[in-house]
């Protein structure tokens, strides 16, 4: 029995020849291509290509990453959909914070206001590969807070640059009137400076403690672990009556891996190895836009 396939193809810059090959070498694994024609997004400079495919048997998981690295060797970032979930109506994106939505771990920001960086970055850079449990590599880092004052918090807004392409995907996602949340092992502080930016209707974030204008370095509320993460999805699906499959969630380490999985859709976003290794769809090269790619299909 045949399956049917979605692929979508997407790039900064439009190289036909790129993209050629790609679709001549997703033909040699047997799948029969219908393509469209290259274009930009609504809303974004990316460029996007779709093809439609039928392969006489389901792609087997071997197949779908000789795809996806045959799309990289290119420079193009490819999602390979079932039509069925390219027929899903995406209603509800969630993100991980730093790394994903802003181009820095704040945690490490905080840390250099304390002369603490290297220290805290090494530990930051383990926790997103997987090696050290999130909950233990976070009270380690937290606890190397100690002593920054509450208002130089506050000037760290000015020097975090949004992520790549985040104002025009919220843009395109409130347009569509779908649902967002940011879902962050990092803190609210900066979480609701995004959230008031940008009109993120949902925030769950770790609450730094202060005692007497000074971080303690300690958690005011329970860590926002991986678990937390995909709870938080769950959560926030059933109290807008959206089914899971109509998710995507997006993200970098480690700790995002829960809600990838649990999501219909998740995306590994210019991510460390292991959450690459595991994702179901992957951006390497596009921005955060490159995800309107999700909306108004037909």
């Amino acid at each position: 029995m045949s399956s049917n396939y979605v692929l979508t193809l997407l790039a900064k810059s439009w190289n036909q020849q790129s993209a050629q090959a790609f679709l001549a070498d997703a033909e040699s694994h047997g799948l029969d291509l219908k393509t469209d024609t290259a274009h930009q997004l609504d809303g974004s400079p990316i460029w996007m290509q779709r093809a439609w495919a039928r392969s006489q048997t389901p792609l087997s998981a071997e197949s779908l990453e000789t795809l996806r690295k045959s799309a990289e060797g290119s420079n193009l970032d490819v999602f390979v959909e079932s039509e069925a979930l390219y027929r899903t109506p995406r209603k509800l994106f969630v993100f991980d914070m730093d790394s994903t939505l802003i181009q820095a771990e704040v945690i490490d920001e905080l840390a250099a206001l304390a002369g603490m960086k290297d220290k805290v970055s090494a530990i930051t850079s383990a926790a997103m590969r997987g090696e050290i449990d999130f909950p233990t590599s976070l009270t380690r880092r937290v606890s190397l807070l100690n002593g920054i004052r509450e208002e130089q918090i506050g000037s760290l807004k000015n020097q975090i640059a949004f992520g790549e392409g985040l104002e025009s995907l919220m843009s395109g996602l409130k347009t569509a009137g779908c649902k967002t949340a940011i879902l962050s092992g990092g803190f609210g502080f900066f979480g609701r400076y995004l959230q008031q930016c940008l009109a993120f209707d949902y925030l769950y974030a770790n609450e730094l403690e202060i005692a007497n204008g000074v971080l303690t370095g300690r958690l005011s509320t329970a860590i926002m672990d991986g678990n937390r993460k995909a709870a938080a999805l769950q959560e926030i699906a059933t109290r807008e009556a959206i089914n899971l499959e109509q998710s995507v969630a997006t993200g970098d380490g480690a700790n995002d891996l829960p809600m990838l999985s649990l999501a219909g859709t998740g995306v590994a976003y210019r991510a460390k190895p292991v959450v690459r290794a595991a994702a179901a769809f992957r951006l390497n090269f596009c921005g955060l836009d490159g995800l309107l790619h999700l909306l108004g299909r037909n």
